[in-house]
This record gives C-alpha cells, sequence and structure tokens, in this order.
C-alpha cells in the first residue's frame, strides 16, 4: 500500500503545481515521472503476495451476502 500512498501524493503535488502556473519543462518531467510511478504501482499492487478465502461470491466485504447453505440452516 506504500506505493498507492507514494504514487497519490506525488500526483496530487503535481496537479497543484500544474494549477499554479509552474514552468512547463517541470510540469513535463514530473509528469512523465508519475507515469512510471502508476506503472510501478500497478506492477507492485498485482503481485503482492496476499492471500485471502474470499471469492466472488462473497460480494463487497463492506455488504456481505449470506451464503446459501447457512441461509437453509435458519
Amino acid at each position: 500500500m506504500s506505493w498507492v500512498v507514494i504514487t497519490t501524493f506525488f500526483l496530487v503535488i503535481l496537479t497543484i503545481a500544474a494549477s499554479m502556473n509552474m514552468a512547463f519543462n517541470w510540469i513535463f518531467y514530473a509528469t512523465v515521472l508519475g507515469q512510471g510511478l502508476v506503472l510501478m504501482m500497478v506492477y507492485k499492487v498485482l503481485t503482492d503476495n496476499y492471500k485471502t478465502s474470499k471469492t466472488f461470491e462473497d460480494f463487497y466485504e463492506d455488504r456481505p451476502i449470506p451464503r446459501e447453505e447457512s441461509v437453509e440452516s435458519l
């Protein structure tokens, strides 16, 4: 998650700098660097060694749908 935070922070700062009329060459190079950070972030997130027992049948974590076998036992 640190890559997500770093990339987001960098791109927000870049957006603020662009809106404050910073020199074009700095904005251009920072944008290229930001695109590299996005690629690195996507790679790191997709190759993360994260394991879960949840499947698509579990829907979303903030609004779980009970499984059929637990509903039938009620």
